[in-house]
């Protein structure tokens, strides 16, 4: 089966093809960071409309490099939540006008599915089940994943997703958006040990996150530098250590946890924060010590992308899943109620 993915479900125009025989064919991906960058965050209006924008040169694009025609395509797959209502919208009006106009299958995906399943593409996937932390400027959630849509939620963030407390820390400090990459690439030159910031949540069992109160004591200690005259490049790259190291820890001890709870050995990290050297090395060193294994994607695979929605969608057109010509999005999508496969 050949399937069309389409991801439009925040500041990235996503657009891949996938065979489920030969893989991966072709993929592009447009990325809304220097529209938004001057506001500081992403304008969901401005999101949807360059969306509009993108799509068909994309699509023309995947299908170019792919040699394929649209009568070699057997279904189209799009982001139908969680994310922007408008901007899941364009996805969600162009996977169905082209499958109307195609006469193919349409079948929305939900997008942390696609995050869940994007390690899948690479060349060693992880094998059923396995525990999966989401971590995302919108998500920090561990899954016990027994099979696609067979998904048990084990823990999530009561307040800010790790993400975005990335982002909300480096505005904090004067830093550019995307927060995330900025705060990694200060924290390599920060001094170890100069601020020790709390891993919250650490000290009680559960496996539920919270980095609200971590933002904050970041914005404290920032303030306190400023105060003293100290707020030099190098105390914003300690802090920025400070900041990340705490998140790491934070994560990795939970992961840790959910490991144990399920006795399993397999871990899997996906969404845009599992691109973060420091905590793919932490995760890594952990599950050594555990004689277990640690899977991701690729990075252009860690933010959202069309390949993993057209893999997710792949596996459920498989399985026999098909949506009518209705178009509907979800803002919010619990995925646990995602039929199983």
């Amino acid at each position: 089966m050949r399937v069309l993915g389409l991801e439009t479900s925040c500041d990235e125009t996503g657009v891949a093809l996938y065979d489920s025989e030969k893989g991966l064919l072709a993929d592009a991906l447009f990325s809304q960071i220097e529209q938004h960058r001057v506001y500081g965050g992403v304008v969901p209006e401005l999101a949807s409309r360059d969306h509009v924008k993108r799509m068909i040169p994309l699509i023309r694009q995947v299908l170019d490099e792919a040699d394929c025609a649209p009568n070699e395509i057997d279904a189209i797959c799009y982001t139908a939540g969680p994310g922007l209502v408008g901007a899941l919208l364009v996805g969600a009006s162009c996977a169905q006008a082209l499958a109307f106009a195609w006469g193919i299958p349409a079948v929305g995906v939900h997008h942390m599915e696609g995050h869940l399943l994007a390690p899948m593409l690479e060349e060693q996937p992880p094998a059923f089940p396995f525990v999966a932390l989401l971590v995302s400027g919108g998500h920090t959630q561990l899954v016990r994943v027994d099979g696609i849509g067979r998904y048990q939620l084990l823990g999530e963030s009561l307040d800010d997703a790790a993400g975005e407390a990335f982002d909300k820390t480096a505005k904090m400090m004067g830093l550019p958006y995307p927060g995330g990459p900025e705060i990694a690439r200060l924290a390599e030159h920060g001094t170890p040990g100069r601020f020790v910031f709390p891993r919250p949540m650490t000290d009680r069992p559960g496996l539920d996150f919270s980095f609200s109160g971590l933002k904050t004591f970041s914005l404290n200690t920032w303030q306190q530098c400023q105060a003293t005259g100290d707020d030099t490049e190098q105390s914003r790259c300690d802090v920025a250590l400070a900041f990340q190291q705490a998140v790491v820890d934070t994560l990795t001890i939970k992961c840790k946890r959910a490991l144990k709870q399920t006795g399993l050995k397999s871990l899997v990290i996906a969404g845009g924060v599992s691109a973060n050297q420091a905590l793919r090395q932490s995760l890594e060193k952990m599950l050594g010590g555990m004689n277990g294994q640690v899977f991701y994607a690729r990075p252009r695979f860690c933010t959202d992308n069309g390949a993993m929605i057209a893999y997710a969608g792949c596996q459920r057109l498989l399985a026999g899943q098909r949506d009518g010509p209705a178009i509907s999005v979800r803002a919010r999508w619990p995925m646990e109620q995602l039929p199983a496969v």
